[in-house]
């Protein structure tokens, strides 16, 4: 009876796939705007990751609760993180397993960031970041990145939200409409 013993594998293609584009958006969106209010309070980079860090906490733990499974960036581009084994936003301890590798990935990326006079030490401040983010380039039927995989966590587009992408496409459109004519 115990022989047979499978761990759960939620089939993922019940659930609408977000394109790439539109994660690295959201991702894109909460990391400036943590990094901004981080750079706001403090110039030093010491203060600045002592800022940094409970602030993504916050926006990607706390706000991501409270919100149906949103932050800033997810809500700009209709997407929500679910725990796909039971249909529904991730507990706290999976929130902070997921968001605890994406954000010490996030502040490694930022001291890369603000270091433009060691190229080598940037590339290798960003490189945990791009490994972590392009596991999901990699994995074509989920889209899980690394952080994802750990907390078992799976990012599904979702009605609720602004439409930002779609928005901007409709805009830049009718631009184009315009400069023809």
């Amino acid at each position: 009876m115990y022989d047979d013993y499978r761990p759960y594998k939620p089939d993922y293609r019940r659930y609408p796939k977000v394109p790439i584009e539109r994660r690295a958006g959201a991702f894109v969106i909460d990391f400036l705007s943590v990094w901004f209010i981080s750079a706001f309070f403090a110039s030093n980079l010491f203060i600045q990751l002592l800022v940094f860090i409970p602030a993504w906490l916050i926006l990607r733990i706390l706000i991501v609760e409270k919100n149906r499974g949103q932050s800033l960036g997810t809500w700009l581009f209709d997407i929500k993180v679910i725990d796909p084994r039971f249909n529904r936003i991730p507990d706290l301890l999976s929130l902070c397993k997921r968001e605890l590798i994406a954000g010490g990935g996030a502040a490694l990326a930022i001291i890369g960031l603000q270091n433009f006079s060691n190229g080598l030490a940037m590339l290798f401040l960003l490189s945990p970041l791009a490994i972590d983010c392009s596991l999901a380039l990699l994995d074509e039927e989920t889209n899980l990145a690394g952080h994802d995989r750990i907390a078992q966590t799976f990012m599904v587009q979702t009605e609720r939200g602004f439409s930002l992408d779609l928005r901007l496409k409709k805009i830049f459109g009718q631009i184009q409409r315009n400069m023809r004519k």
